[in-house]
């Protein structure tokens, strides 16, 4: 356990930081699914920019990599586009 008081506190806001990070990773995941599930090009296309601005703030941050934001983010769009 931490002894000093600013170790403490940088436990808890680590602590906070990271349920923070999870919590949008996982809002991010769900809606790449959402897409991936989606049948009409409609819907996916309002989703796109949700899941694009999602991906961008998790590789701003470090959440996850900024390649691999790029790599959902073409796939994505891919996809969208050839839902008829």
């Amino acid at each position: 356990m931490a002894n000093h008081k600013s170790a403490i506190k940088r436990i808890r806001a680590n602590a906070a930081k990271r349920d923070l990070n999870r919590y949008q990773h996982k809002t991010a995941r769900n809606i790449v699914k959402t897409i991936r599930k989606a049948t009409s090009k409609d819907e996916a296309l309002k989703l796109l920019t949700n899941a694009f601005s999602a991906l961008d703030k998790l590789a701003k941050r470090n959440v996850i990599h900024k390649n691999k934001a790029g790599n959902l983010k073409s796939s994505l769009q891919k996809h969208v586009n050839s839902l008829a």
